[in-house]
């Protein structure tokens, strides 16, 4: 039976090139692009993508009634996030003057500052946006097989997550200051890079997630 992966639409992911890469990845599975709760809820895994501003993605998240679908999905499936994916489902995110997000994990998000610099002293841009290294904390996760500690991923934020809890933390990046780039909770794997743009590391890593049963 062929395997199904949703791909949460709300609007405001990087649905097009997301699902090209999972279909990149696992060609023999049924990729579907969709708000429908019931096409979500039936489907083998899950993911949630985002891009732009929180205020928008949490507001068309609740408007469509995908915060009770996505709360419903991580109890039941894989679940790979993606970006503000992974920074709406925090309890808090300082952008757009302070928002509530979906409170899933206890944590926020914080703006990275103006004034960022490196251990030189250099300015930092921000946004973040490239390739950075990723360091595997939960380095024998299986969605990290085949993917070596230190690997890179190309990152778009101005605002990184943290959590209350550091048992979560699956991958950490340096940006002027160690954060956490990547968390992982049972079925849970969050990641604040975009796999689909990362080349051979991240198709690795969605083909991993593919594969995988939600067990760590």
């Amino acid at each position: 039976m062929k395997t199904t992966v949703a791909v949460i639409d709300y609007g405001m992911g990087n649905l097009h090139s997301a699902s090209k890469a999972l279909e990149h990845v696992a060609p023999d599975a049924t990729v579907v692009v969709t708000a429908d709760s019931d096409t979500i809820l039936a489907a083998d895994r899950v993911v949630f993508p985002g891009v732009g501003a929180i205020r928008d993605c949490v507001g068309e998240i609740r408007r469509l009634g995908l915060d009770q679908v996505v709360a419903e999905a991580i109890q039941q499936k894989p679940f790979l996030a993606i970006c503000v994916g992974m920074q709406s489902m925090m309890s808090h995110s300082e952008e757009n003057d302070g928002v509530d997000c979906l409170d899933m994990f206890d944590g926020n998000v914080s703006f990275f500052g103006e004034a960022l610099t490196d251990t030189n002293g250099q300015l930092l841009k921000v946004p973040h946006m490239g390739w950075n290294q990723v360091s595997q904390v939960q380095a024998k996760h299986p969605l990290w097989k085949g993917i070596d500690d230190n690997s890179r991923f190309y990152f778009v934020h101005s605002y990184y997550v943290s959590v209350k809890d550091p048992t979560l933390v699956a991958g950490q990046c340096e940006y002027g200051f160690p954060f956490t780039s990547v968390i992982a909770k049972d079925n849970i794997f969050a990641v604040q890079f975009h796999p689909e743009k990362s080349q051979h590391a991240g198709l690795k890593l969605l083909g991993n997630f593919m594969n995988w049963d939600g067990q760590s």
